[in-house]
């Protein structure tokens, strides 16, 4: 998993002034790429935190279409990919597959047509939260009592999301969550979940990795849980070596078995990593420390990609003929001065607000957001 994130923040999504063959600001280019041997790459289409109740959906769309044009613009090395069979045929042909994922349930705006919509333009996972609540689901800071608990884990809407996930076919990710969403979660969904960048509670008591009964429930609904190697998640501490990497897959392998785990690496969407993994170049590294601790082949081989391919069939399996949940959040959920009530039936609480704002005001400026002031 890598953030496309960078590209906004550094070059606002100019594809155009940059060249990824040369490109050496960044954990990520194509020469290291080729050295790192990756035959598959989820792309996270990351917007922060604070674009919820504003431009969320607007800014997650632009990340997807810099992936989408990132591979027209080097055909030679990436291949669009939204199925596990697109995964197999890009390594045929001696390229990177791209993936899409979404990194933060607030990107979807709490609707579930849009996030249809973006199933339909290659998403291919949902991280359920980022690190901040949505109006339907509580993520990881609650459980270090830094934010307060609005949910209980999932709101009713929260639960529409996650079946209608299961149904559409795609991946329920569950890193950033707090520990009730990731049981809650489990609870209800008929498909394998992932955890896309998360490493192992046990080995670091930090409230975004996995901990081990988690790791089992995991193991039953055969999912995977893709390591982290951000150096606070991988030792609690700024610093951190590719041994100490290698001994959260080692828990997880004791706790859970080899095959759950996965690479979730998070290059460019963190800013320590450990030392002797300084870039994506360097997975063969830690591939050979497996090795040096008697991981057998096929171990490895579950690890870095058929276990997320096995994650990626069974989860289409649970597609079904039902029809799409077109049943909105309810208002009183969403309500904030950036969203409009177009389509809800009972108005009166939104109706009262923006009339108090226009009396107040004496000006049609409600296109002008006032979360934004």
């Amino acid at each position: 998993c890598c953030t496309d994130g960078l590209m906004r923040s550094l070059f606002n999504n100019q594809l155009n002034m940059v060249d990824l063959n040369k490109l050496n600001t960044t954990h990520t280019n194509i020469p290291k790429i080729k050295e790192g041997r990756l035959s598959a790459q989820f792309w996270a289409a990351y917007v922060p935190c604070d674009t919820q109740y504003k431009d969320a959906v607007r800014q997650t769309l632009e990340q997807i279409d810099v992936i989408h044009r990132m591979c027209h613009e080097y055909p030679e090395v990436f291949k669009f990919a939204a199925s596990s069979q697109d995964i197999l045929d890009a390594f045929e042909q001696n390229k990177t597959a791209s993936l899409i994922g979404v990194e933060g349930g607030h990107s979807i705006d709490s609707s579930l047509g849009t996030l249809r919509t973006m199933y339909q333009l290659g998403v291919r996972y949902l991280t359920i939260t980022h690190s901040c609540n949505t109006p339907w689901a509580d993520n990881w800071l609650v459980d270090t009592g830094s934010e307060p608990e609005m949910h209980g884990g999932l709101s009713e809407f929260g639960k529409q999301v996650i079946w209608e996930m299961n149904r559409i076919g795609m991946l329920i990710d569950l890193s950033h969550v707090s520990e009730k969403v990731m049981n809650q979660v489990l609870d209800i969904s008929k498909a394998p979940i992932i955890f896309s960048h998360s490493s192992a509670y046990s080995v670091c008591n930090h409230k975004r990795n996995v901990p081990d009964d988690v790791l089992m429930r995991v193991k039953e609904k055969r999912g995977i849980v893709m390591v982290n190697f951000y150096n606070d998640y991988v030792t609690c501490s700024p610093t951190a070596n590719i041994s100490d990497v290698a001994d959260h897959f080692d828990h997880i392998k004791k706790v859970a078995g080899s095959s759950i785990i996965g690479f979730g690496g998070d290059y460019d969407g963190v800013t320590r990593v450990p030392e002797g993994l300084g870039d994506v170049s360097k997975y063969p590294d830690l591939v050979a420390e497996l090795l040096r601790r008697k991981w057998s082949e096929d171990e490895i081989r579950d690890a870095l990609g058929r276990n997320l391919l096995r994650v990626f069939s069974e989860v289409r399996d649970h597609l079904n003929g039902t029809k799409p949940d077109d049943i909105p959040i309810p208002l009183k959920e969403v309500q904030n001065p950036c969203r409009t009530d177009f389509g809800y039936q009972d108005k009166s609480s939104s109706t009262s607000y923006h009339s108090l704002l226009y009396h107040s005001f004496k000006l049609k400026l409600f296109h002008v957001c006032s979360c934004l002031l």
